[in-house]
Protein backbone atom coordinates (compact mmCIF):
# COMPACT_ATOMS: atom_id res chain seq x y z
CA UNK A 1 0.00 0.00 0.00
CA UNK A 2 1.42 3.38 -0.97
CA UNK A 3 1.67 6.24 1.51
CA UNK A 4 3.24 9.66 1.08
CA UNK A 5 6.72 9.99 2.52
CA UNK A 6 5.45 12.73 4.84
CA UNK A 7 3.80 10.07 7.01
CA UNK A 8 7.12 8.28 7.49
CA UNK A 9 9.79 10.97 7.64
CA UNK A 10 10.69 14.62 7.88
CA UNK A 11 13.14 16.48 5.67
CA UNK A 12 15.51 19.44 5.56
CA UNK A 13 17.29 21.06 2.66
CA UNK A 14 19.77 23.74 1.76
CA UNK A 15 21.90 25.00 -1.08
CA UNK A 16 25.42 26.07 -1.88
CA UNK A 17 26.24 27.34 -5.33
CA UNK A 18 24.65 25.13 -7.97
CA UNK A 19 24.05 22.21 -5.58
CA UNK A 20 21.21 21.59 -3.19
CA UNK A 21 20.83 18.82 -0.66
CA UNK A 22 17.82 17.15 0.89
CA UNK A 23 18.06 15.20 4.13
CA UNK A 24 15.34 12.67 4.93
CA UNK A 25 14.96 11.25 8.45
CA UNK A 26 12.58 8.43 9.39
CA UNK A 27 10.18 9.12 12.25
CA UNK A 28 10.68 5.54 13.45
CA UNK A 29 13.48 3.00 12.87
CA UNK A 30 10.89 0.54 11.48
CA UNK A 31 10.36 2.87 8.49
CA UNK A 32 14.03 3.27 7.62
CA UNK A 33 14.55 0.01 5.64
CA UNK A 34 11.66 0.94 3.35
CA UNK A 35 13.15 4.38 2.77
CA UNK A 36 16.60 2.95 2.00
CA UNK A 37 15.09 0.47 -0.43
CA UNK A 38 12.85 2.94 -2.25
CA UNK A 39 14.51 6.35 -2.02
CA UNK A 40 17.36 5.62 -4.39
CA UNK A 41 19.47 8.30 -6.03
CA UNK A 42 17.88 7.41 -9.37
CA UNK A 43 14.31 7.74 -8.09
CA UNK A 44 15.04 11.04 -6.36
CA UNK A 45 16.70 12.39 -9.51
CA UNK A 46 13.65 11.37 -11.57
CA UNK A 47 11.34 12.95 -8.99
CA UNK A 48 13.04 16.37 -8.96
CA UNK A 49 13.88 16.39 -12.70
CA UNK A 50 16.43 19.17 -12.25
CA UNK A 51 19.69 17.56 -11.17
CA UNK A 52 22.41 16.47 -13.54
CA UNK A 53 23.56 13.95 -10.92
CA UNK A 54 22.30 12.82 -7.51
CA UNK A 55 24.44 11.24 -4.82
CA UNK A 56 22.88 9.49 -1.81
CA UNK A 57 24.62 9.18 1.55
CA UNK A 58 23.15 6.96 4.25
CA UNK A 59 23.30 7.78 7.96
CA UNK A 60 22.12 4.47 9.43
CA UNK A 61 22.86 5.53 13.01
CA UNK A 62 20.18 8.25 12.82
CA UNK A 63 17.86 6.52 10.32
CA UNK A 64 18.51 9.21 7.76
CA UNK A 65 19.92 9.88 4.34
CA UNK A 66 21.21 12.88 2.46
CA UNK A 67 20.82 13.52 -1.26
CA UNK A 68 23.17 15.90 -3.08
CA UNK A 69 21.67 17.32 -6.29
CA UNK A 70 24.44 18.53 -8.61
CA UNK A 71 23.96 21.27 -11.24
CA UNK A 72 20.37 21.69 -10.13
CA UNK A 73 19.83 25.38 -9.39
CA UNK A 74 20.14 27.06 -12.79
CA UNK A 75 23.69 28.15 -12.03
CA UNK A 76 23.12 28.87 -8.36
CA UNK A 77 21.13 31.29 -6.26
CA UNK A 78 23.40 34.23 -6.99
CA UNK A 79 23.09 33.66 -10.77
CA UNK A 80 19.30 33.57 -11.14
CA UNK A 81 16.38 35.85 -10.39
CA UNK A 82 14.02 32.89 -9.89
CA UNK A 83 13.50 32.73 -6.14
CA UNK A 84 11.87 29.32 -6.36
CA UNK A 85 15.26 27.82 -7.25
CA UNK A 86 16.49 28.17 -3.67
CA UNK A 87 17.48 24.80 -2.25
CA UNK A 88 15.90 25.67 1.10
CA UNK A 89 12.47 25.22 -0.46
CA UNK A 90 13.16 21.75 -1.88
CA UNK A 91 12.64 19.63 1.24
CA UNK A 92 8.86 19.85 1.26
CA UNK A 93 8.57 18.53 -2.29
CA UNK A 94 10.15 15.14 -1.54
CA UNK A 95 7.56 14.49 1.16
CA UNK A 96 5.00 13.85 -1.62
CA UNK A 97 6.93 10.84 -2.93
CA UNK A 98 5.00 7.58 -2.56
CA UNK A 99 6.52 4.81 -0.45
CA UNK A 100 5.22 1.27 -0.64
CA UNK A 101 4.60 -0.35 2.76
CA UNK A 102 3.04 -3.62 3.86
CA UNK A 103 -0.69 -2.97 4.20
CA UNK A 104 -0.85 -3.49 7.98
CA UNK A 105 2.04 -1.06 8.63
CA UNK A 106 0.61 1.51 6.22
CA UNK A 107 -2.84 1.41 7.82
CA UNK A 108 -1.42 1.66 11.34
CA UNK A 109 0.82 4.56 10.35
CA UNK A 110 -2.02 6.46 8.70
CA UNK A 111 -4.30 5.78 11.68
CA UNK A 112 -1.72 7.11 14.15
CA UNK A 113 -0.90 10.09 11.95
CA UNK A 114 -4.55 11.05 11.70
CA UNK A 115 -4.95 10.89 15.46
CA UNK A 116 -7.68 8.27 15.30
CA UNK A 117 -7.89 5.98 18.32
Amino acid sequence: MEVALRYLAHSRSGDKGNIFNVGVFAYEPAFYPYLVEQLTAEKVQAFYKVAERVDRFLADNICGMNFMMHNALAGGVSRTLALDNYGKAMSSAILRMPIDLPEALAKETLRRFSGAA
